[in-house]
């Protein structure tokens, strides 16, 4: 058997104590967020710097292990120095991938992404520079190819959390190009290749995601078959309870239930054998949304139950990254989608409340979503002012959020509050929302 090419970060595997990867995980990620970070940290990832596999982390997880070991440098964390692990001229080529240097550089490059910046500075903002020109791809990919396509599915994801989608789509379709061209030239190993598959893949779910949220259906509907095709392909079967879940999603948002239910249900099947109790919660409640917009009551009850009962289970290694969004809060607002499908407006209310009362702050698109839920559930239970209150709350959000699908909603209990406008909070509002 060959040798492992990686050497093993003992360092880092004492640091993490008595603690299993996934609760060191957790720690990871609740670090991050006590410094404005978001990393997508799970027991894969504290595996693979455990095994060496990363030699040395991106800025944004550098930045979340200096703040839970104050005083110490990456070295002092068994990590190799960043040049010798990229190399200087790779530093300074263009193809390769642009890590942000600094909070400060990131902060400049996410205001000029959301601004409309040009294609290279969009590029370096979402880590993928090196796929930026599919003219200019290596004609076999390596690790750092592979990476790349890892690393921008997960800064298009907290991209995607802070702002929402329709900046990033446009600028997401080339590196998706890039990423399935690497995927066709081949890999220089068979563990790259796997690794490309599953990174192919997941990107093409996030961009799937960002054309679903910026309101372009059938561009989603696109992604996300390619996304399930590659799973099939690969037998990587959390790639396809991936896909299978935003499709369940996307076709609830069409008005699909049936198809909604049975991409729910099949992708149950493909996650049954992965261990993630969470993973089966948040497909049950795909199920019952169908179930919802059915109008059965009985079946999306059911189909709720199970949610619950598997999310009780709690977190495990084997959860995959993508669902570091899944938390009581997603939860809770994807329990209020289902009562308000059934028409059961006042209960849907107070479950969105819960939701936009337990999410970070550092969500905004989510926060924004949930309150928007909240304002829509609110106007159809007869509570006008409670509803403009809440819908000013997002007005203030979309500053930030730039979403299709929260300012759908908006519109949506806009229209509601019609009738209602002599109300001087209600009229304020429609005010309000008429100019934005």
């Amino acid at each position: 058997m060959a040798a492992s090419p990686h050497s093993p970060n003992s360092t880092f595997r004492r640091l993490r104590g008595q603690h299993s990867p996934a609760e060191f995980a957790a720690l990871v990620r609740r670090a991050a967020k006590e410094i404005g970070e978001t990393v997508s940290c799970d027991a894969r990832y504290i595996g693979r710097v455990e095994s060496g596999e990363i030699r040395c982390p991106n800025y944004a997880y550098e930045r979340v292990f200096l703040h839970m070991f104050p005083g110490r440098a990456l070295a002092d964390l068994g990590f190799s120095p960043r040049e010798a692990v990229r190399g200087r001229s790779a530093q300074r080529d263009p193809r390769t991938i642009s890590h942000l240097t600094s909070s400060k550089e990131s902060d400049v490059l996410r205001r000029a992404f959301m601004a409309g910046g040009s294609a290279t500075v969009a590029a370096a903002t979402i880590g993928l520079t090196l796929l930026g020109d599919t003219r200019r791809l290596p004609s076999r990919a390596g690790e750092s190819e592979a990476a790349a396509v890892e690393d921008a599915v997960r800064q298009i994801r907290l991209l995607d959390d802070r702002h929402g989608a329709d900046a990033l789509y446009r600028r997401a379709a080339e590196p998706l190009r890039a990423a399935y061209a690497l995927l066709d030239a081949g890999a220089t190993r068979q563990s790259t290749e796997d690794r490309l598959h599953s990174g192919a893949g997941e990107l093409a779910v996030s961009v799937g995601w960002l054309a679903h949220d910026s309101g372009r259906f059938d561009d989603a509907r696109s992604h996300y078959a390619e996304a399930l095709a590659t799973a099939r392909v690969s037998g990587d079967a959390g790639l396809e309870a991936h896909a299978f879940s935003n499709m369940a999603f996307l076709a609830r948002d069409c008005g699909r239930s049936r198809e909604a239910v049975r991409a729910a249900q099949a992708g149950r099947l493909a996650a049954r054998s992965l261990g993630s109790p969470r993973l089966l919660s948040l497909l049950a409640l795909r199920e019952a949304g169908g179930w919802a917009g059915l109008a059965d009551r009985r079946s999306c009850e059911e189909a709720l139950t199970r949610a619950h009962t598997e999310f009780s289970r709690g977190e495990t290694g084997a959860d995959p990254e993508w669902m570091s969004f899944f938390g009581e809060a997603e939860l809770e607002s994807l329990e209020a989608r289902c009562w308000a499908a059934l028409g059961e407006h006042a209960r849907a209310a107070r479950h969105a409340r819960r939701a936009a009362d337990l999410q970070d702050p550092h969500f905004a698109r989510n926060v924004a979503l949930y309150t928007a839920e909240l304002a829509g559930d609110l106007a159809h239970a007869g509570a006008p002012d409670e509803a403009a209150w809440a819908g000013g709350r997002v007005l203030d959000l979309l500053t930030e959020v730039q979403s299709t699908r929260v300012r759908s909603m908006l519109s949506d209990t806009a229209r509601t509050l019609v009738p209602h406008q002599r109300s001087p909070r209600v009229g304020a509002f429609l005010t309000r929302h008429a100019t934005v």
